[in-house]
C-alpha cells in the first residue's frame, strides 16, 4: 500500500469519530417546541366530543381533546410535517375539567400508515400521566424518533372524569438523504484507483422494505476478497472474507445473520465497522462480535462498490441475486455520502435502473389479532355468486388458527381456511357430511409473510400459498359453490348462533394485510372509523408481531422457539435447565458433591454456576478427608524424548477435558492445586544451574514460561530446596549431567500458574543423551466458597459490597442458620427497582423485587422452622419468564413473570448482605456460600474489616452431624467438618464404606482385650478397647456374612473366667446364638428362618441389655428373648471370628462346628466399640490383634454377581490415573532407543523372572508347611452336607484377592 493510501485509510478511520460528534453536537439542542407552531388541522383523532386547541397550555374555553367514548381504541393524532428528530413530550388534562390521562402509549409513523409503537428496554412503553387537569408532566425520550406523525394512545384516565389531553412535542429538525429502488437498480461507487485496499471500513444505513429478500451493497476482489449485506427472510446476512480464492466458493467464508422481521416497511438502522479481522455488526440496537476468515487483515475490493444489487459485468440490467426493493436512507461508505452523490451525479456515481430520491411508500393497512379468544375481522361480501374469490396475506408465530370462515349460501356450507400444525387446511363443512378437506405448506408459522389465494367456481375449488411458489391444490366438489355475504377472518364472535361462522380450532394470532374479496381490496381505515365490517380485538394499520428469541433469552447454547405470546428454550445436552437455561444442573464443587453424600465418582461440576462457562466432566476422588477434584490430560505415562541433532527443541502440549477459562475458574475456586512434574535423564541437564539458561521449561496459564521443577524456586529442582542433590553443586539431580539414570520428581504448586499446557526441552541432542518426562493430571481439593461465611451478631450491622448488575436472569442463593424469627438476608436498591430476601418469619421466606412492573412478591411458606439453628439453603431465581423460591429440599414457589415486563433490574446503591440500608430489620445469625449469578462473595474477607460482624460460622456438626453414620463422630473443623470412624466398622468420609474379608477354612481374626488402644493410627483418638477386667452387661453386636458352608462359627467371645458369646450357622442354616455364664449357665436361642447359607449377603444385628436379648437379620427383628436373671460377661478376654484357635474348654457343639470355622465373606463387624476385622486389615501391626490363615480383603458386595470362582479383590482408588515406580520409570515405558536402553530392559526382565521364581518356591514350600501343620483343618466330616463342598470354589478365589496374611 502506497504511503498516499495509508493517509486515506487513517483519514476514514476518524471519520466515524468525526460524524459522532457532530452528530452529538447537532442534537445537543434538540428540544424546540414542534406541536405550538401548527394549525388546528395538524390533529386528528378516532373520534371527538371536543377537539379545541389540544395545545399544551391552552385555555381556549374548554381547551384540550376529549373523544366520544372513553375507551383504549381511542387516539390523538399530530401530523408535524414533514419528519423530526423528535426527543421529547408534555401532556396535560383538559382545561378546567376532571378529564385527564393517566397513563399512554406513543406510536409513531412517516406516512400516517403503519403504525410502531414507541419501544424502551424492549418493550412497549407506557407513559405515565397526568394527576390533574392543568398540570403538566414531561416526557424525555430515552431514544429519539424519526417521524413526521405521532400518535398518542389513553390507556387509563381519571375514574371521575373522561379522557382529557394537551400535548406538546419537542425535538428538531431531520435532514437525511434517502434514495428508493425498485428492485430492478442499484447504484455503483467506482473507485478513482483499480484496487481499493482498507484495513478498516465503517459502512452505514438506514433501511426499511416490504420484502423479505435483497442484497443491500456488495464488493469483491479478484483475489477471493469479498463483502456483502443480503436481507434473507426478513434478517440481515453479512458475509465478508479477507484474502482467500479458496473460501470463495466454499462453506468456510465468514456470516454472521442478524435482526428479524426487517421486512415491515420500518426504518431499520445497520452499523458495520471493522478493523483488520475484527468486525463489530449492529442492527438497529443489536450488536454482534465476530473475527473473519481469511489470510490477511485488509480488504481488496477491485473497482466499484455496488448497492441495492450484484450486477453481472458486461451485462447491463443482470443481477446475480434478488436486488433490494425499498427505501435506503444516509448511507454512507468509509466516510462518502453515496446517495448525496447520486444526487448530485458526481462521475464516482453510476446509477442502474430506475432510482429515485424520495421514499414512496406503498399505501398497505396490515392489521394485528391480538387475542387467541377474541379477536375476529367481519368483512361483507356479494351474495349469490358462482366465482369465490379471497386473497389475503399472514404472519404468525402460532402454529393453529382460524384464517377464515365464511358460509355459503344456499345449502353449500361453511367454507373454513385454517393454520393446523403450519399447514394451510381448507375444507367445506354441510349438515349432512362434510367433505374433504385440502392441505398445502408446512412450517408456515415462521413468522414471515404467505400470501393465499382461494378461487372457487361451481364444483371446483384451488388453494394457492406464496403466489403459487408450491403448485396449486386443485379439488372437485359434490356441491356447488355459491357465495355468501359475510367474512370472517381470524376468529368467531361470541354470538355463535348468530354469525354463521364457525370456528373448529384457537383464533388467529397473528397480523394480515392486503384482503381481497371478490378481487376487490378491503379499506381496513373505514373498518377502523366504523364505517365498514366489525371487529373485536383488533389493532388496525400496524404488525404488532415481535420476535421474542430477538434477543435470545435462552442462555447457554440453549435454542429457541416461539408462539405469538411467549418462546420456549430447549436447553438440550447443555447441563443447563429452567425456562430460560439459566440454572445450571451440576454442582460448583466435589466438595459440594461429597456434602450430599455422593462416592467418588466422574462428574460433571461448574465452577462459576450460572455463568457463562460450561461444565466440566472431573473425577471426585471422595474416599479421604481432602476431596481432591482431578482432571486428566492427553498424555498421563511417562514419555521418551527422542533425540534431535538438528537444533530444534522438542516440544509437547497437553489437551485437558476442558477449556483454559474453566480450568483457571476451578482453580480459583479450589483451596489448592498440584500437577506432578517428573524429568528421567541419562547424559541430558535440567535446568543447569540458577545464573544459567534453562534447558527445559514448561508453559503454564497464560502462556506463561516458567523455569522451577517441583514447587522450588526459578531454576532449582525439590532435590536443590532440601539440599539432596546427588551433585551439591547443581539444584538438580539432571544437572549433574551423569551418564546413569536418575530423575527429578516433585509437584507444581503454584495455583498461578497451573494448569501445565506445554513442556518444551533442549538437552537431548548429544551423543548418549536420552530423556523421559511425565506431567500428572491435574488436582486440587477444597472449595473456597462453599465454607466462606460470616456471623451477624446484631441486626444493625451489614456487609455491604458492589452493586449487582445482571442482564437477563438473576439468580441467588446462600446458606444460613439462625434462632432469630425474622431478618433480612440481603437488599440492593435502586430509584424505584429494589431486590431483596428476607425472612419474614420462622416459617416464611419472601423473594421481592421491582423491574419497573410494580412490586413482586414470592413467598415460600416451610413446613418445619426455618429458626432452628440449623443450616438451611436458599435459592431465588427471576428470569424473563418466571420467578421461583426454593428453600431446602422443599417444593418449590414458582410465579410467571409478566409477558411484556421490563428485562433488566436498574440498581444504584450498594449491595447490602445481613441487613439493610436504614439499618431496620437486620439478620442475626450466620450466612455462608453466597453466591450471586454463579459469583462468589467472600463473606469473611469483608466481616474481618466490619465491626459487629465475625468470619466464620462455627457449629457445622449441629446441621450435618446426622451424615456420620455407623457410629462415626462429626468432628468440627474451620472450614466445615470430618467424620471420625475410628470407633465404626465402617471407613470413608461418612463412615458408609464397608471393610469386608473372605475367610478360607481355617481362618480367624482374634482381637484381644488389654490396656485401652484405639484402632486408628491417630494416638490422640478415644480408645476402642475395653480393660480386661471390665463387666459387660450390655453387648451391641452387628455384622454382615455371606456364605454357602453351614456349619460354621462366626463370631466367638470369651472371658477370663470361660463364659462365652457364640454366633454360629447351625447344619440347617439357621443361626444360632449361644451364651454360657459360670453362675447362670448356658442359653442357646436358634432363629427358624431361611436358610443364610445361600450365598446371599445377610445383616445381623444383636443387642443385649440386661435381661432382654434383641435378635435381627436383615433388619427385620426375628426374636426378642428375656434371660431369667441379669446377666454379665466378666472380664472380657478376646473376640474372634472364623475358626477359634486352641481353646480346650470348647464346648461340644461348638467344637464340631469349629473344625472348619468359617467359610465366606464378613463385613463390618462391630463389638460394641471394637472393630476387629477393621483393625486387622487396616492396621494389624498397631492394633491387639492376630490373623491366623489367610485372610483377604474382597468386597461382599460383588460376589453375587459374578463367577464365585473368579472373584477378585477391588480397592477404591484414590485416583483413578495410574502411577508409575519413579525409580525405574523407563523399564515398561521407553521401546525404543539406542541399544543401552535394550540392555538396560532386558536385565530388568531377568532380574523380575528371578524374583518371581523364587517368590513362587517360597510361598509353595510355606503353604506347604502350613498345610501339614494343620492336617485337621483340611480334613472335612463326612457329617457335613452339600454346603462345605459346594464352598470349594470360594476358597478357590482367594487367590486373587490383594491382601493376605498368614500367622
Amino acid at each position: 500500500m502506497d504511503s498516499d493510501a495509508k493517509v486515506f485509510c487513517a483519514f476514514l478511520c476518524l471519520l466515524p469519530a468525526l460524524c459522532h460528534l457532530g452528530s452529538t453536537a447537532a442534537n445537543y439542542n434538540c428540544d424546540d417546541p414542534l406541536v405550538s407552531p401548527l394549525p388546528q388541522t395538524a390533529f386528528d383523532s378516532s373520534s371527538e366530543m371536543l377537539l379545541s386547541n389540544a395545545k399544551l397550555n391552552s385555555q381556549d374555553g374548554a381547551a384540550g381533546w376529549s373523544p366520544l367514548e372513553s375507551n383504549t381504541k381511542q387516539w390523538l393524532q399530530i401530523d408535524l410535517g414533514e419528519r423530526f428528530d423528535i426527543t421529547g413530550a408534555a401532556t396535560q388534562g383538559r382545561h378546567g375539567s376532571s378529564d385527564w390521562v393517566t397513563r399512554f402509549s406513543v406510536m409513531f409513523s412517516d406516512t400516517g400508515r403503519n403504525w410502531k409503537p414507541y419501544h424502551h428496554d424492549n418493550t412497549i412503553w407506557v407513559f405515565p400521566g397526568n394527576t390533574n387537569s392543568d398540570g403538566v408532566v414531561n416526557h424525555k425520550f430515552q431514544h429519539s424518533i424519526k417521524a413526521r406523525f405521532l400518535r398518542f394512545v389513553p390507556l387509563d384516565w381519571n375514574p371521575n372524569g373522561r379522557i382529557g389531553m394537551r400535548i406538546e412535542v419537542y425535538g428538531c429538525s431531520y435532514k437525511s438523504d434517502v434514495a428508493d429502488f425498485d428492485g430492478r437498480s442499484s447504484l455503483l461507487y467506482r473507485f478513482n484507483q483499480k484496487l481499493m485496499t482498507t484495513f478498516k471500513d465503517v459502512i452505514s444505513l438506514k433501511f426499511k422494505s416490504m420484502q423479505s429478500d435483497g442484497v443491500l451493497f456488495h464488493g469483491e476482489g479478484q483475489r477471493g476478497d469479498y463483502i456483502t449485506l443480503e436481507l434473507q427472510k426478513g434478517k440481515l446476512s453479512l458475509y465478508i472474507n479477507l484474502g482467500d480464492a479458496k473460501l470463495r466458493f466454499g462453506n468456510t467464508h465468514t456470516v454472521v445473520t442478524l435482526g428479524s422481521l426487517l421486512d415491515d416497511q420500518q426504518w431499520h438502522s445497520v452499523l458495520i465497522d471493522r478493523f483488520n479481522k475484527q468486525v463489530n455488526f449492529t442492527v438497529d440496537k443489536y450488536t454482534q462480535h465476530f473475527r473473519t476468515k481469511g489470510e490477511s487483515d485488509d480488504l481488496d475490493i477491485d473497482y466499484e462498490f455496488s448497492f441495492g444489487g450484484i450486477p453481472v459485468p458486461g451485462k447491463p440490467g443482470t443481477f446475480l441475486k434478488r436486488n433490494f426493493h425499498g427505501c435506503v436512507e444516509n448511507l454512507y461508505y468509509n466516510g462518502v455520502n453515496i446517495i448525496d452523490l447520486a444526487k448530485r451525479r458526481k462521475p464516482q456515481i453510476y446509477i442502474v435502473g430506475n432510482i429515485t430520491f424520495s421514499c414512496s411508500e406503498p399505501h398497505v393497512v396490515p392489521v394485528t389479532f391480538i387475542s387467541s379468544s377474541t379477536s375476529y375481522l367481519l368483512l361483507p361480501g356479494t351474495k349469490y355468486m358462482d366465482d369465490l374469490s379471497v386473497s389475503f396475506q399472514f404472519r404468525t408465530w402460532n402454529s393453529d388458527g382460524l384464517l377464515l370462515s365464511t358460509k355459503l349460501s344456499g345449502d353449500s356450507g361453511v367454507l373454513i381456511l385454517q393454520l393446523f400444525s403450519g399447514k394451510l387446511l381448507l375444507m367445506i363443512q354441510k349438515e349432512i357430511a362434510n367433505i374433504q378437506p385440502i392441505s398445502t405448506g408446512s412450517g408456515l408459522n415462521d413468522g414471515l409473510w404467505h400470501s393465499v389465494t382461494i378461487n372457487a367456481r361451481r364444483h371446483r375449488i384451488s388453494l394457492t400459498l406464496d403466489n403459487g411458489a408450491s403448485s396449486s391444490v386443485h379439488a372437485t366438489l359434490p356441491v356447488q359453490i355459491s357465495t355468501g355475504h359475510q367474512y370472517y377472518f381470524g376468529g368467531c364472535p361470541d354470538h355463535l348462533a348468530d354469525s354463521f361462522c364457525r370456528n373448529p380450532i384457537s383464533s388467529f394470532q397473528g397480523c394480515m394485510r392486503l384482503i381481497f374479496i371478490d378481487n376487490q381490496p378491503k379499506d381496513l381505515i373505514s373498518v377502523q372509523r366504523g364505517a365498514l365490517g366489525n371487529f373485536t380485538d383488533l389493532q388496525i394499520d400496524m404488525c404488532g408481531i415481535k420476535d421474542r428469541c430477538l434477543p435470545n433469552y435462552c442462555e447457554h447454547g440453549g435454542e429457541c422457539s416461539q408462539t405469538w405470546s411467549t418462546f420456549h428454550c430447549d436447553c438440550g445436552d447443555k447441563g443447563y435447565a429452567d425456562a430460560t437455561c439459566h440454572g445450571s444442573l451440576y454442582e460448583q464443587s466435589c466438595e459440594a458433591y461429597r456434602h450430599k453424600g455422593y462416592p467418588s465418582d466422574y462428574y460433571y461440576i461448574d465452577s462459576d454456576g450460572s455463568g457463562p462457562l460450561g461444565p466440566v466432566r472431573v473425577f471426585c476422588n471422595i474416599t479421604e478427608e481432602k476431596i481432591w477434584t482431578i482432571v486428566r490430560h492427553n498424555i498421563t505415562e511417562v514419555t521418551p524424548v527422542l533425540g534431535s541433532f538438528s537444533g530444534r527443541a522438542y516440544s509437547m502440549s497437553f489437551n485437558y477435558s476442558a477449556g483454559a477459562d474453566q480450568l483457571e475458574a476451578m482453580i480459583n475456586n479450589a483451596e489448592y492445586c498440584e500437577q506432578e512434574a517428573a524429568y528421567y535423564c541419562k547424559h541430558s541437564r535440567l535446568l543447569n544451574s540458577p545464573n544459567g539458561a534453562p534447558f527445559t521449561w514448561w508453559i503454564g496459564r497464560g502462556n506463561q514460561r516458567h523455569t522451577y521443577w517441583g514447587g522450588s524456586l526459578p531454576g532449582q529442582c525439590t532435590c536443590g530446596l532440601e539440599e539432596s542433590c546427588i551433585d551439591m553443586r547443581h539444584y538438580c539431580n539432571c544437572d549433574a549431567d551423569k551418564n546413569d539414570w536418575t530423575n527429578d520428581i516433585g509437584f507444581l504448586t503454584f495455583k498461578e500458574h497451573l494448569p501445565v499446557s506445554q513442556i518444551v526441552i533442549t538437552d537431548t541432542n548429544r551423543s548418549g543423551s536420552e530423556a523421559a518426562w511425565k506431567v500428572g493430571p491435574l488436582r486440587c481439593y477444597g472449595d473456597r466458597s462453599f465454607w466462606n461465611s460470616a456471623s451477624f451478631t446484631s441486626g444493625t450491622s451489614y456487609l455491604y459490597f458492589p452493586t449487582f448488575h445482571s442482564d437477563f436472569s438473576i439468580d441467588i442463593s446462600f446458606f444460613f442458620k439462625t434462632t432469630s424469627s425474622s431478618g433480612v438476608f440481603l437488599e440492593n436498591l435502586g430509584i424505584k427497582d429494589f431486590i431483596r430476601i428476607e425472612l419474614v418469619s420462622p416459617y416464611q421466606v419472601t423473594f421481592s423485587f421491582d423491574v419497573g412492573t410494580g412490586p413482586l412478591e414470592v413467598s415460600l411458606q416451610s413446613v418445619t422452622a426455618l429458626s432452628d439453628g440449623q443450616w438451611h439453603h436458599v435459592r431465588a431465581e427471576r428470569n424473563i419468564k418466571e420467578t421461583r423460591l426454593i428453600v431446602d429440599e422443599q417444593p418449590r414457589k414458582l410465579v410467571q413473570s409478566p409477558s411484556d415486563g421490563r428485562v433488566r433490574v436498574q440498581l444504584n446503591t450498594q449491595l447490602y448482605v445481613g441487613g439493610t440500608s436504614s439499618r431496620q430489620r437486620g439478620f442475626v445469625g450466620c450466612i455462608r456460600s453466597l453466591k450471586i449469578n454463579g459469583q462468589s462473595l467472600d463473606l469473611e474477607e469483608k466481616a474481618r474489616m466490619t465491626l459487629g460482624i465475625r468470619p466464620g460460622c462455627p457449629g457445622h456438626c449441629s446441621s450435618y452431624g446426622n451424615l456420620c453414620h455407623n457410629n462415626g463422630k462429626c468432628v468440627e473443623k474451620r472450614n466445615g467438618y470430618i467424620c471420625d470412624c475410628t470407633n465404626s466398622a465402617f471407613e470413608g468420609p461418612y463412615c458408609k464404606k464397608e471393610v469386608s474379608a473372605m475367610f478360607e477354612a481355617g481362618t480367624s481374626v482374634t482381637y484381644i482385650f488389654q490396656e485401652p488402644y484405639p484402632v486408628s493410627r491417630n494416638k490422640s483418638a478415644s480408645s476402642s478397647a475395653i480393660y480386661a477386667d471390665t463387666v459387660i452387661s450390655r453387648e451391641n453386636i452387628a455384622f454382615s456374612f455371606l456364605t454357602a458352608q453351614a456349619p460354621s462359627i462366626l463370631l466367638y467371645v470369651t472371658s477370663v473366667y470361660q463364659d462365652y458369646l457364640a454366633v454360629m450357622l447351625c447344619r440347617n442354616g439357621s443361626l444360632q446364638v449361644r451364651y454360657k455364664f459360670n453362675k447362670e449357665g448356658s442359653y442357646v436361642f436358634t432363629l427358624d428362618s431361611e436358610r443364610l447359607d445361600n450365598r446371599r449377603i445377610h445383616d445381623v444385628k444383636i443387642v443385649r441389655e440386661g435381661r432382654e436379648l434383641t435378635i435381627q437379620i436383615d433388619k427385620i427383628i426375628q426374636q426378642k428373648q428375656n434371660f431369667s436373671s441379669d446377666v454379665q460377661l466378666k472380664a472380657i478376654k478376646s473376640v474372634t471370628l472364623g475358626k477359634v484357635g486352641d481353646n480346650p474348654g470348647l464346648d461340644p457343639e461348638i467344637s464340631s462346628v469349629n473344625s472348619i470355622g468359617f467359610v465366606g465373606c464378613l463385613s463390618t463387624v462391630q463389638y460394641n466399640q471394637v472393630a476387629p476385622l477393621k483393625a486387622a486389615l487396616r492396621h494389624p501391626s498397631l492394633a491387639p490383634v492376630t490373623v491366623i490363615g489367610s485372610l483377604n480383603e474382597c468386597s461382599c458386595g460383588s460376589i453375587p454377581e459374578s463367577d464365585l470362582s473368579t472373584i477378585t479383590t477391588t480397592y477404591s482408588s484414590s485416583d483413578p490415573f495410574e502411577k508409575i515406580d519413579d525409580r525405574s520409570p523407563l523399564t515398561n515405558e521407553m521401546r525404543s532407543g539406542p541399544a543401552v536402553i535394550g540392555g538396560v530392559i532386558a536385565v530388568t526382565i531377568f532380574i523380575i523372572f528371578c524374583i518371581v521364581a523364587i517368590m513362587t518356591k517360597i510361598i509353595y514350600q510355606h503353604k506347604k508347611t502350613h498345610g501339614k501343620s494343620q492336617p485337621k483343618e483340611k480334613e472335612y466330616p463326612g457329617s457335613m452336607d452339600y454346603s462345605f463342598r459346594n464352598e470349594l470354589d470360594l476358597q478357590n478365589t482367594v487367590s486373587e484377592c490383594k491382601k493376605e496374611y498368614f500367622i
